[in-house]
C-alpha cells in the first residue's frame, strides 16, 4: 500500500488513478463470468489489490491542491460516498436480481456486471478529466492556475533553521518522482504519526462491525426483504450528510480533535445502546436506533483522522509516510473487528458492541491526548519565534498545528 501511494507523486496522476479505476472495473464485470469458485476468489482478491492502489492515496492526492483548512471538507466528499453508496446498493442489488430473474442470465452475474462496467466508463472520463496539479487543471485558466498554486505554495513553503526553504512544489521534478529522506525519516520518528494510526485503527475495528449487525437488526424487526432494505438505507443518507456537515465546520473553526472527540463519544453511545438493549432483551428498535449514531459516529471520525495525519505533517514526502503508517496499522482494524462477532453470540453480539464502544471511546482519549500534546507544541514554538526576534527579523511564523 505504500508503494502505491507514493505512485501518485511518480506516475501522472490521470493515468495512475484511470488505471486503477479500469482495472477493477474490468476485474468487477469479469466475476460476471466467472466459470469456478476458485477463478471468483481470485478475481476478488485481484479487485481487493486494484482497489487498495486506488483509495489510501486520494486524501494525500487532495493535499496537493487545497490547504490545510480546505482539506476536511474534500476528504469527506470522498470519505462519504461510502455511505451515500451503502445507503442504496442493497436495494439496487434486489432490484437487478429481481428484474434478472427467470431471464437469460443469471441474476448474480448481472449484478457483478451492473456494478463493473460503468468503472470503465469512468476511467474514460478521468484520463481526460484528472489533473496531474495545479498548473494542468483544465477546469482553471492560466490566471486561475497561478493564484491556486500561489496560495498553495505560501503554505507549503517552510524555512529550516538556516532559512532556506524547500524545492517549489510545483516544479516537475518536486511534483513527480522526488522523495525528500529527511521528511519521510522525521515522520517515522514522529510520535503523532502513530497516535493517529492507533485512533484510525481503533475506528475501523468498529467500522468494519457494521455490515454483520445492521441486517441482523432489521432482520429481527420481522420486515419484508423490500423493506429490510429500505430500512438499512437512513442511516448511511444521514452518515453522508453529516460528514460533509462537519468537515465543512471542522475546516471552517480550523479544529479537528473537537469533532473528532465529539463523534467518536457519539458512535459510543450509538454501539453502547446496542449492546445494552441485546443485553436486556429490549425491543429490536432499540437497537435499531442505537445504529444511527454509531454509523454517524464512526464515518466522521475517519474523514477527520485522515486529514488530521495530513494537516500535521510537513512536507509531501511526510504526509506520504504519515498516510503510509496510518493504512498499515489502521487497516488492521477489521481483521480484529469481523472476529468480534462469532455466530455463537449472534444476534445479540453484546461483547462485539460493548468492545466495540470502547474502541470507539479510546479515539476520543487519544485525539483529547494529542490535541493537548499540539498545543503545548505550538506554545514552545511559538515562544522560541519570539525570543529569536522572529517579528522584528521578518522571519516566517513557525508551523502551527492544527488542533
Amino acid at each position: 500500500m505504500g508503494v502505491c501511494l507514493y505512485r501518485y507523486r511518480i506516475i501522472p496522476a490521470h493515468i495512475y488513478i484511470s488505471l486503477c479505476v479500469l482495472s477493477w472495473g474490468i476485474l468487477a464485470s469479469l466475476q460476471s463470468v466467472s466459470i469456478s469458485f476458485t477463478s471468483l476468489l481470485i478475481l476478488r482478491f485481484l479487485l481487493g489489490v486494484s482497489e487498495a492502489a486506488f483509495g489510501p492515496g486520494v486524501p494525500y492526492y487532495l493535499s496537493f491542491f487545497y490547504r490545510r483548512d480546505e482539506l476536511a471538507f474534500r476528504t469527506g466528499l470522498f470519505i462519504s460516498a461510502a455511505p451515500l453508496a451503502s445507503s442504496f446498493t442493497s436495494s439496487l442489488a434486489w432490484l437487478i436480481t429481481e428484474f434478472a430473474e427467470g431471464g437469460p442470465i443469471a441474476p448474480w452475474r448481472l449484478l457483478f456486471l451492473a456494478e463493473g462496467f460503468p468503472s470503465v466508463v469512468a476511467a474514460i472520463v478521468a484520463w481526460e478529466c484528472v489533473p496531474d496539479g495545479l498548473d494542468t487543471a483544465m477546469f482553471l485558466n492560466h490566471r486561475e492556475r497561478e493564484v491556486a498554486m500561489l496560495r498553495v505554495q505560501e503554505q507549503n513553503e517552510d524555512a529550516d533553521e538556516k532559512g532556506a526553504k524547500h524545492e517549489n512544489k510545483y516544479s516537475d521534478n518536486y511534483r513527480r518522482g522526488k522523495l525528500i529522506w529527511r521528511e519521510i525519516g522525521s515522520a517515522l520518528a514522529d510520535p503523532k504519526t502513530y497516535t493517529t494510526a492507533v485512533m484510525f485503527f481503533s475506528a475501523n475495528v468498529a467500522f468494519s462491525s457494521m455490515p454483520v449487525f445492521l441486517p441482523t437488526i432489521i432482520r429481527e424487526m420481522g420486515h419484508t426483504t423490500f423493506a429490510s432494505q429500505a430500512l438499512s438505507a437512513p442511516p448511511y443518507l444521514l452518515s453522508f450528510v453529516t460528514v460533509l456537515l462537519t468537515a465543512h465546520l471542522s475546516d471552517k473553526h480550523r479544529l479537528r480533535s473537537p469533532y473528532i472527540l465529539l463523534h467518536s463519544l457519539l458512535a459510543a453511545s450509538g454501539y453502547l445502546l446496542i449492546a445494552l438493549a441485546g443485553h436486556f432483551h429490549w425491543a429490536p428498535t432499540l437497537r435499531y436506533i442505537g445504529v444511527y449514531p454509531a454509523c454517524v459516529g464512526f464515518f466522521s471520525v475517519i474523514t477527520l483522522i485522515i486529514t488530521w495525519t495530513l494537516n500535521n505533517q510537513q512536507g509531501e514526502s511526510a504526509k506520504g509516510t504519515g498516510m503510509v503508517i496510518l493504512g498499515l496499522i489502521g487497516r488492521c482494524g477489521p481483521l480484529l473487528g469481523i472476529r468480534l462477532y462469532p455466530k455463537a453470540e449472534g444476534p445479540e453480539y453484546v461483547k462485539g458492541m460493548s468492545i466495540c464502544a470502547v474502541f470507539m471511546a479510546g479515539v476520543g482519549i487519544l485525539a483529547v491526548c494529542l490535541a493537548l500534546a499540539l498545543r503545548s507544541s505550538n506554545l514552545r514554538a511559538q515562544k522560541q519565534w519570539a525570543q529569536d526576534g522572529g517579528q522584528q527579523s521578518g522571519r516566517r511564523q513557525p508551523f502551527t498545528f492544527i488542533l
